[in-house]
Formats: structure tokens, sequence, C-alpha cells
């Protein structure tokens, strides 16, 4: 399952570096659901939705990382050594079914280096 879910997310972090929503959206379930702490409101459902805000908050750096986030494979996204999103994943067979993704400087100290 492990492997599965890094291959998942390996697909994920290609599309966003890319900054390619249609990518984007062909990783994500139909039904994907994305939370994000500085979006101001609840949860964005759908993948034509969730593809666009996750293009937005982690797309276009092609130095976004692979990282450990909450034990699985997720993404980090640095500016300067600082940690500006991190991103947690889950998954549904071989499509991204959540993104739960911190962008509050309060929270991301620790991802710091």
């Amino acid at each position: 399952m492990r492997d599965r879910h890094d291959d998942v997310v390996g697909r994920l972090a290609e599309a966003c570096r890319a900054g390619d929503v249609d990518a984007i959206r062909a990783v994500l379930a139909a039904n994907a659901v994305v939370v994000c702490d500085g979006i101001g409101r609840g949860a964005v459902h759908g993948a034509d939705r969730a593809a666009r805000l996750i293009a937005l908050l982690l797309g276009g750096d092609p130095g976004l990382g692979l990282a450990s986030v909450n034990g699985s494979a997720g993404l980090v996204r640095r500016r300067a050594g600082r940690a500006v999103a991190v991103a947690a994943v889950e998954i549904a067979v071989d499509r991204v079914a959540a993104v739960w993704i911190v962008v509050n400087p309060a929270k991301l100290g620790h991802w710091t280096w």
C-alpha cells in the first residue's frame, strides 16, 4: 500500500511542479476533497475545484519536495529554506482522495531548515 501511496503522491508532485491543472486533476479522484487552513472557508469538493486550489497553493514550483507528512509521503513547498506549505495526502486505490494543506506560518516552524 505504501508503494502505491508514494507513486500517487509522486505523480501529484510532478503535476504540481509543472503547474498543470489538468495533470493535477488527472491524479485526483472525482470526489476529491481539499482542506486548507488558510482559505477561510470549509473544504473544497470535487476534482475540478480541488485541482485549481492545489495548483494555486502548490503549483509551478520546480522545487516542490516530497517529505514524510504524518508518517506518509506528502508535499512541502519552501521559499528561502522556510516551509510555506505542507500537504498531507490520502489516496483511494490509485487516485488522490483528500489533501490537507497547511499554510499558517505558526504551524510550519518545525518544517524550516
